[in-house]
Order: C-alpha cells, then structure tokens, then sequence
C-alpha cells in the first residue's frame, strides 16, 4: 500500500495511464496587450517544447510539442495569437533566427528583446572561465556587468566601455591566420572575435526593457519553468513517447490552472 493515498501501487499505475492515454483541452487566457517569453526546450526522446508564456500574468499562452524549433510552426502560433485579437507588444527570445524572422513576418510592430542572460552566457563561455590574452580579460569584465544596466545612462557607459575596448583591440581581434599552401585563412583570436560580433549584432534589440518595465530583459523564468518540468518527468522513465507527450501536456495544463 502507499500510505500518503491510501492505494496500492497497481491502481495508482492505473490512474497514471489512464490520464496519459488522453490529454485536456487547453484555454488561452486572453488578454489585450502581452509581453511574451518564447523559448524552446528538447528532451532526450527528441521531442522539442516549444513555450508561449505572457510574463505579465507568469502564465503560459499556449505552447507545442514539435521535433524542433521551427519557422513556419512559430509563424503560426504568433498568427494563431493574432487572429485571437491579442496585440503582441514584445518578444523576449535568446536571439534563435527562426524565433526572430516569424516576429518580423507575423508582427513587425512587436519589439524584439534580447535575452542579456543568453548573451552573457553564451560569450563567457567562448572566452573560457580564465583567458589568458588581456583583451579576452578585459572583454570578460565588461561582459560581467552586463545585467546590472538599469538605466540609460548606465547603458551608454556600458556600450561606451565595450567600443573603447574595441579601438584598442580592433587589429588585435581581426588578425588572420593565413595557409600558405591554399590561401585560406581564419581569425586568429577567432571566440575573442565572436564574442564582441555577437554582442555587436545584438545590440539594437539588447535595451528595449529600459523604455518600457513589462519588457523583460531575460527569459529566465521560462527556463526555470523548463527545468521544473524536466525534473518532474525524470521521475517517470519508460515512457512511451506518446505518453510523454502528453505528461507535458498535462503538467502545462495543472500549472496554468495553479492559483
């Protein structure tokens, strides 16, 4: 017996599958103006999450369960939110292009933020947890201070302290390794350079939170959500993989009803 239910093991197995040989219908909570957080996520039966959720309600909107992150599934869902009468205000997403390019042809209006925790992330770990080059350190320190901007005038030191590295480092950083037996090159310092291309091509969209507090500036609650899920699925291995799409389905469905 299981004495926190009162059943047996068997039975509660029983339950279990009967809920997962079905899956509930889901309500959009509609609102007027939304915020939205757009991500995906994969699990190791190839079954990719992608999560629509309003950040000013901490709900989700709707979602999909697809095999991948795809541009016209995206193009669709933002259609499908449109035609609903729901004005999409901004997108905080973590700079995928397929995320971007359905934004642009589905809603050119929204405001498309970038996630700063994404772009911290990603180009720290493309200068190693300890550079030895002092440029590679220096970009490091002001990379560092990314997420504390709060203001304008913090962003315009920030942006100014990245473009100032630049001038000094600018040959530095585009140096090239040429092969003399095919003519072919690459960048020397080429994750020194990466970095500041990837936080030069994303800063237009990298700010917007600034103009206006519903934006959010990260889409860290939605990857904490993520990994809620992805603990609690652990849980029950052996899934077939119909099952296990309709677990998820069942969690997103009991998490927008919690009060």
């Amino acid at each position: 017996m299981v004495p926190k239910s009162g059943y047996s093991e068997r039975t509660l197995k029983r339950y279990f599958y009967e809920y997962l040989s079905n899956y509930p219908q889901w309500n959009i909570n509609r609102s007027e103006k939304v915020n939205l957080l757009i991500d995906g996520t994969y699990f190791s039966n190839k079954v990719c999450l992608v999560l629509y959720r309003d950040n000013t309600i901490k709900s989700t909107l709707i979602y999909r369960l697809s095999d991948g992150e795809w541009l016209e599934e995206i193009k669709e869902d933002l259609s499908n939110l449109l035609l609903l009468g729901i004005c999409i205000e901004s997108v905080t997403c973590d700079g995928l292009s397929n995320i971007i390019k359905a934004v642009r042809e589905t809603s050119p209006n929204t405001i498309i933020q970038r996630c700063l925790a994404h772009i911290q992330r990603e180009t720290l770990s493309w200068l190693t947890r300890k550079p030895k080059i002092e440029a590679a350190q220096e970009l490091k320190l002001i990379i560092k201070d990314l997420h504390k901007i709060t203001s304008h005038q913090e962003c315009n030191f920030w942006v100014k302290r990245l473009f100032d590295w630049y001038d000094i480092y600018k040959e530095f950083i585009n140096q090239k390794t040429i092969n003399p037996l095919t003519g072919r090159y690459w960048f020397t310092h080429k994750n020194l350079r990466k970095s500041f291309v990837h936080i030069n091509r994303a800063l237009p969209n990298m700010f917007h939170y600034l103009d206006n507090q519903n934006i959010p500036k990260t889409t860290n609650a939605i990857e904490s959500f993520f990994g809620h899920l992805k603990g609690n699925i652990a849980i029950h291995r052996g899934l077939s993989k119909e099952h296990y799409k309709n677990y998820i389905k069942w969690y997103l469905f009991f998490k927008s009803n919690e009060k």
